[in-house]
């Protein structure tokens, strides 16, 4: 089974940025679409940006187009996802998980918090 660990999240002021990290325990991660997903204090976790195994396409969604970029090095067994001009309503926690989510697969994630 696959383990994933989440790395990067902290404290950023708005308009800045952060990149977090997955890394994969296993090889078998370059097959795999891949997501990242969020989930702020008393909301559900949603889905914030997916790639299929090869990285040639990406989806996001609409409250994070144009500001995060997801990608990934699959020789690292690695999934990125970059986040500028951060929002406060970005603050939540940050996983990465196969796309779709595999319940097994969810890590404890990154805590990314953004003041205003």
């Amino acid at each position: 089974q696959v383990r994933l660990v989440e790395s990067g999240g902290g404290l950023v002021q708005a308009g800045g940025s952060l990149r977090l990290s997955c890394a994969a325990s296993e090889r078998t991660f370059s097959s795999y679409a891949m997501g990242w997903f969020r989930q702020a204090p008393g909301k559900e976790r949603e889905f914030v940006a997916g790639i299929t195994w090869s990285g040639g396409s990406t989806a996001y969604a609409d409250s994070v187009k144009g500001r995060f970029a997801i990608s990934r090095d699959n020789a690292k067994n690695t999934v990125y996802l970059q986040m500028n001009s951060l929002k406060p309503e970005d603050t939540a926690i940050y996983y990465c998980n196969r796309n779709p989510p595999t319940a097994d697969y969810w890590g404890q994630g990154t805590q990314v918090t953004v003041s205003s």
